[in-house]
């Protein structure tokens, strides 16, 4: 029996009917870019979340940049990140002009620790002659578990930051009982379709309660216009298509049962591998709605196990085999090796990041 890492086709089938009449709808209507599918899945997606808005784009990437350039961030501008994501969190930062600055994670979430981003923020406050000032904050919800979001929100307001969710793995997780992108004043989502709730080609969605925010990054998504030809600002093909918005708004009906399953899933794998004891399992918080987009675990001699389960058809992957702060990308930035505590060079060789996903 082969277990793939990510089988598609097994979810396709099993709400296929209900797609194809989707589609069908799409190509009727002949409503491809933008349009009734996307603006009703965003009132879905909206409603899901808990937030007044939802703005449909055509990637993950484009929610992450077109919620921090409708949040004035720009060149001169600072924005606190991670380390421990894909790039696309860095890279919006960086389209914008800004720049990148990454904080550690806590060891049993893999997300911000709280303690760290207030450390940074106190050495660049007493940095008064500093031109470039932290503006912005990305947690990002690693994995499908959220960061602490109380502490975080608590700092940012006491150093004026804003606050942007990375969600992008985190779609129905929950922090003490508010869904993931709700919470800060805006949250990212992509709907890549390896994720929980994913589209059948690239699509994203940013959703706040902020109405202002809203209604620039539905301006900045369609070229900078309020209206066809009236450009008041300069902005990005960034649209989502009617297909997926016809495609997510059905499997969004699914995703709680889904997420469900998963958890089911991985409750399974701890008990199967409580026994051993090399294994460091995914912890949930005790703030937290774990939705396991990614059940990581961490052991020693990961080649070899991963080598191990590959023999007998089951298939592991590594996320992320190399943390941002090392990627060519962005090593002009002088951060080095040690520099986060699960990156270092001793961490690494003993408990890197191999995991299964469910």
């Amino acid at each position: 029996m082969k277990v793939p890492f990510l089988d598609l086709k097994a979810q396709y089938l099993s709400i296929r009917e209900d797609i194809h009449g989707a589609i069908q709808q799409v190509m009727e209507a002949t409503a491809f870019a933008g349009g009734p599918f996307v603006a009703r899945f965003e009132n879905e997606f909206a409603a899901f979340c808990g937030t007044q808005h939802a703005v449909g784009v055509g990637s993950g990437t484009d929610a992450l940049w077109a919620a921090l350039v409708a949040a004035g961030i720009g060149p001169g501008d600072e924005v606190i990140t991670v380390p421990d994501t894909f790039i696309a969190t860095a890279e919006a930062i960086s389209f914008c002009g800004a720049r990148p600055v990454f904080v550690d994670v806590e060891e049993t979430t893999y997300n911000m620790d709280p303690n760290k981003l207030e450390e940074y923020l106190k050495i660049r406050r007493s940095k008064s002659a500093i031109r470039k000032r932290p503006k912005a904050v990305i947690p990002v919800h690693l994995f499908g578990q959220t960061s602490d979001m109380d502490p975080i929100m608590a700092i940012a307001r006491k150093y004026g930051l804003l606050v942007i969710e990375d969600a992008a793995q985190a779609h129905g997780a929950e922090y003490k009982g508010k869904k993931a992108g709700s919470i800060g004043d805006a949250g990212c989502f992509s709907f890549y379709p390896g994720k929980n709730l994913g589209a059948y080609g690239e699509a994203g969605a940013i959703v706040t309660s902020n109405d202002e925010l809203a209604a620039k990054m539905r301006i900045l998504r369609d070229h900078g216009q309020p209206r066809k030809y009236h450009h008041d600002l300069v902005g990005w093909n960034a649209r989502m298509d009617g297909l997926q918005g016809a495609v997510l708004s059905v499997k969004l009906k699914h995703i709680d049962r889904w997420n469900e399953e998963r958890r089911k899933n991985a409750g399974l794998y701890n008990r199967l591998l409580a026994a051993g004891d090399t294994v460091i399992l995914p912890k949930e918080a005790a703030f937290a709605k774990h939705i396991y987009h990614i059940y990581a675990i961490r052991l020693r001699n990961r080649e070899a196990a991963m080598a191990a389960l590959g023999q007998k058809g089951i298939a592991t992957g590594i996320h992320y085999p190399v943390p941002l702060h090392l990627t060519g990308a962005y090593r002009s930035l002088g951060y080095k090796l040690a520099t986060f505590r699960l990156r270092s060079a001793a961490r690494a060789n003993s408990y890197p990041f191999p995991c299964i996903r469910n």
